[in-house]
């Protein structure tokens, strides 16, 4: 589902090395965090023999068959995949089995759009076969150009240009005096989850929502367009859900919250909260090109505009466009591949690793990339365990169904299976997709060391430098400041990327609050097959990772994260970093307020010295803003009272595991892990609250969300940073008061966990 449409952010991390004599683990190496000097000298052997296991030509093998026909949700190939996954978890010595969860999955039988005036256009919404790809052709197995949980709709009225259909650019329609009352709106795709368009257009009083894919976004005018390149052509159409998760949840729009077990009480299409108010429907830029060049009205905005050859204005209208979808609203089944590797100290600690197999067609690059990936880790590691490894941990490979449709397989394991992850749960792992380019890592910040301490350890295919370095330098590259630079360049630690949706991490880390990360290489190709007919075999191997070195690195970079996970004698979180993260958190909503006061406190200046009425022209006339109120200031003092007794703790438990690392072997120590690993799963655990984020209950972790208005987008601290977007200044500082003091808890089972490791041996 994940889009990496240009360059990816870099997210890196430099370990701090730990005191250690060179007898203990040898002159080059310090003691991997967690580990005791010789339990990290046997690790890294183990990795070592792992990381020399996955092939490139079992992962084009592997892709070459998982893609060969079209796989959506309740399709048979979809079923055959998973069988097929299946058998080889089994001839791998895996103990593995299929889950099957049913649920809600439309599928569309009618759709038309038409423009009626000034002209008659039909649009032809029908991707074509191409000669020289061989799966394009294979159309009575694709699914048809479409929104899924896209309401039924026909509708007919005036078209409206809306830009990229986000809050900020109605305001701007506001300006020029433009409503969409009554009206379909017509988008562009990107800068925001496609789902938050039509949720907008109905919130501004539209009755119906195009979204068409702008050539100077995924076109021509980034690279050729396929199969002569690897952009979007004139008929290339981005299929995906509209569903608005982010304000109720993902998963089965039937079973909000429960697991879609046959057993399971349904709620009736009426009653589901996440499919869309208005009918929807994507479209190419082909098509959007006779819609666009109809309109007139106001010019669009400068930055509103595209480069297909036509004036770019707003409307409403002459262009009148008759828009009618239907949809076949059925239950389909989706189908989990499992697969347990048990731990052989300590099994009721979990390290959970995961992918999707489902596509919108055929899926070479997403998500097949990186389910190839993941394949080839099972194997290496069915291989180790031959060789006679055996993690301390449980580890648990989850291939997981209807993730394009909204998260739904894993979601509905997440539900189903919730008592057992709040209690066995250390870490989740998440991976969609894969190409080549710079390592790209996002997750908890109790991770952030973790992490990056794995990059260190893998080279980059390409420049032969680690992962990390390449990461470090890129980032550097694209700075544009020298701070950020000089961060870059002396903070132990490079930031790693807050989480917010668009992937099978969701219900882990947003629902039940387990550590997670998410994984994948990319930044250097240039796609615009997303979600199209085109993303294929022929696509991948020709524009892409050809010689599937990256996806060689990326099982090399999550194998070793699961194995040095599920080996450690203490789970290695990191929590300086995170305190570190979390005042900088704390900052950027101080800014954030202020930032806003000071913006409207400016406007309202302006409108008292008749600046707009100043520089009103007649000829292109505009509406002056409304005055605005100044935003109260809040009281921020909880929340950095919390930070304070954070960063003490973090810094006490630092402390305390680097004195006790060199014996966390010994058997007197033995004995207190299983005590001081529980509190370290429960960290995450501590940053949710039962009753959820305001208005939208699902999401309980209090620092990491996605947006109500950014679907896929991370919002960090949630509750008060939308609180004061959203000008509900009062819940803003009563969720204030929340965070404080999931922090302060945070803070005290960090700082009883450093005694635990003081205590131990004693």
């Amino acid at each position: 589902m994940r889009l990496f449409a240009a360059i990816l952010p870099i997210f890196t991390l430099v370990v701090p090395s730990l005191s250690f004599g060179a007898d203990q683990v040898g002159a080059d190496q310090a003691a991997l965090v967690g580990y005791s000097p010789r339990a990290s000298q046997s690790e890294r052997e183990w990795e070592a023999k792992f990381r020399a296991i996955p092939d490139p030509a079992n992962l084009r093998e592997y892709m070459r068959r998982l893609s060969a026909r079209p796989h959506h949700v309740g399709s048979p190939y979809d079923k055959d995949n998973a069988e097929w996954i299946l058998v080889h978890f089994k001839e791998w010595g895996l103990d593995a089995h299929i889950e099957r969860f049913d649920v809600l999955f439309p599928t569309p039988k009618v759709r038309v759009l038409e423009m009626l005036a000034p002209t008659k256009f039909t649009a032809k919404l029908e991707e074509p076969a191409l000669a020289v790809d061989p799966t394009s052709n294979q159309k009575a197995e694709q699914l048809p150009t479409y929104n899924a949980y896209s309401i039924d709709g026909d509708v007919t009225g005036p078209l409206v240009f809306v830009n990229y259909g986000l809050p900020e650019d109605y305001e701007k329609l506001d300006r020029l005096g433009i409503s969409v009352k009554g009206a379909i709106v017509i988008a562009k795709y990107y800068h925001s989850w496609r789902g938050v368009k039509p949720k907008v257009a109905a919130e501004h009083g539209a009755i119906g929502c195009l979204i068409y894919s702008e050539p100077q976004d995924d076109g021509y005018t980034r690279d050729n367009v396929f199969p002569l390149g690897p952009m979007r052509n004139p008929d290339g159409v981005q299929r995906g859900s509209v569903m608005d998760f982010a304000s109720a949840s993902p998963g089965d729009p039937l079973t909000p919250g429960i697991g879609a077990t046959p057993d399971a009480k349904r709620l009736s299409l009426k009653e589901a909260k996440s499919i869309t108010k208005i009918p929807v429907l994507p479209i190419s830029y082909g098509d959007a090109q006779p819609l666009l060049a109809a309109l007139a009205g106001p010019m669009a905005p400068d930055e509103w505009r595209g480069s297909l050859p036509i004036p770019y204005h707003v409307g409403p209208g002459p262009a009148q466009v008759h828009l009618k979808v239907a949809f076949n609203w059925d239950i389909k089944p989706v189908y989990d591949v499992i697969a347990k590797i048990p731990g052989s100290v300590a099994p009721d600690e979990w390290i959970v690793r995961g992918n999707h197999h489902d596509a919108w067609v055929n899926g070479a690059e997403d998500p097949i990339s990186a389910q190839v990936s993941l394949l080839e880790e099972a194997r290496a590691l069915s291989l180790l365990l031959k060789q006679g490894w055996k993690p301390r941990r449980t580890i648990i490979y989850a291939a997981w169904d209807g993730e394009e449709p909204m998260l739904l397989g894993s979601t509905e394991w997440v539900e189903t299976h919730a008592d057992e992850l709040r209690e066995h749960a250390a870490v989740y792992i998440n991976s969609d997709s894969n190409d080549r380019g710079v390592l790209n890592m996002g997750g908890s910040h109790s991770l952030e060391q973790f992490v990056n301490g794995v990059a260190r350890d893998i080279e980059d295919p390409e420049t032969k430098m680690t992962v990390w370095q390449r990461a470090q330098v890129s980032k550097i590259a694209e700075a544009k400041s020298a701070d950020d630079r000089k961060e870059l360049r002396q903070r132990a630690d490079l930031r790693i990327d807050a989480l917010g949706s668009g992937t099978d991490f969701t219900a882990f880390l947003d629902h039940l609050g387990i550590a997670t990360l998410d994984m994948g290489y990319g930044g250097e190709d240039e796609q615009g097959i997303y979600h199209s007919i085109y993303d294929d075999f022929y696509w991948y191997t020709h524009f892409s990772d050809k010689d599937f070195v990256y996806g060689r690195a990326l099982a090399q970079t999550v194998g070793t994260s699961v194995m040095r996970l599920a080996d450690a004698e203490v789970l290695p979180f990191d929590f300086v970093d995170f305190a570190d993260t979390v005042d900088m958190y704390r900052k950027n909503l101080e800014k954030l307020l202020a930032d806003k006061q000071e913006e409207i406190r400016e406007r309202n200046q302006e409108l008292d010295e008749g600046m707009f009425k100043a520089t009103f022209d007649p000829r292109r006339p505009t509406v002056a803003p409304v005055r605005e109120e100044v935003p109260p200031h809040l009281n921020f003092a909880p929340m950095q009272n919390a930070v304070d007794s954070l960063t003490r703790s973090a810094k006490h438990y630092q402390q305390a595991l680097s004195q006790k690392q060199a014996s966390l072997g010994d058997g007197a120590v033995t004995g207190k892990l299983g005590a001081l690993n529980r509190e370290l799963m429960e960290s995450e655990r501590r940053l949710t609250n039962a009753d959820g984020l305001p208005r939208r209950p699902w999401y309980k972790h209090l620092l990491y969300a996605p947006g109500v208005y950014t679907g896929y987008g991370v919002k960090t601290v949630p509750g008060v940073r939308e609180g004061i977007e959203q000008k509900r200044y009062a819940e803003a500082e009563q969720e204030i008061v929340r965070v404080a003091k999931a922090l302060e808890d945070e803070a005290a089972v960090i700082e009883s966990a450093a005694r635990e490791l003081e205590l131990a041996g004693r």
